[in-house]
């Protein structure tokens, strides 16, 4: 009984080539160090009671005027659907870290507000995090390749950042 293998097509149903030996492992690794990296982030958060989404909305809005932002702004900066982010917020809403407010100037509008608790959770956290970005990250890569990386991972960015709201 002979067997087939199966092939591959030389394109995707789009078109596009396939990926070379060389671009799949790129991208592998990109995946895995991805997956990998955000895997031991959150890990290193637990003992705070955060996890890393928990973490990007307090740094976001430590950041802002007022260290609030209208929702939407924040489901738009933390790449979140407006419902999973106000459940998000409920959640940090019932351990104190931030609130919410009726915007004034539009009755449908709310804020996220970050309260006193959740700048000192900040201030306490963020050491830590910075150590685990460095310990995991930073520290393993010399200055010259993380400005490659920075300058290879750019053009990418950008284009992913044009591509937001588009089918």
């Amino acid at each position: 009984m002979e067997t087939e293998t199966a092939t591959l097509p030389q394109a995707s149903p789009e078109g596009a080539p396939w990926l070379t030996d060389a671009e799949q492992c790129a991208w592998r690794t990109h995946l895995d160090v991805n997956r990998l990296l955000m895997y031991q982030l959150e890990k290193d958060l637990q003992p705070f009671g955060l996890t890393n989404n928990d973490y990007e909305i307090l740094v976001n809005l430590s950041e802002a005027d007022d260290h609030r932002l209208r929702m939407s702004d924040l489901a738009a900066a933390t790449l979140q659907s407006k419902s999973r982010l106000s459940h998000q917020i409920t959640r940090m809403e019932n351990a104190g870290l931030v609130r919410r407010e009726h915007c004034e100037s539009d009755r449908r509008g709310l804020y996220a507000v970050l309260t006193d608790l959740g700048m000192e959770t900040m201030r306490k956290v963020a050491p830590h995090h910075v150590a685990s970005v460095r310990r995991h990250f930073i520290d393993l890569l010399t200055p010259e390749a993380l400005a490659h990386l920075r300058a290879s991972l750019t053009p990418v960015a950008e284009h992913l950042r044009s591509q937001r709201g588009k089918p």
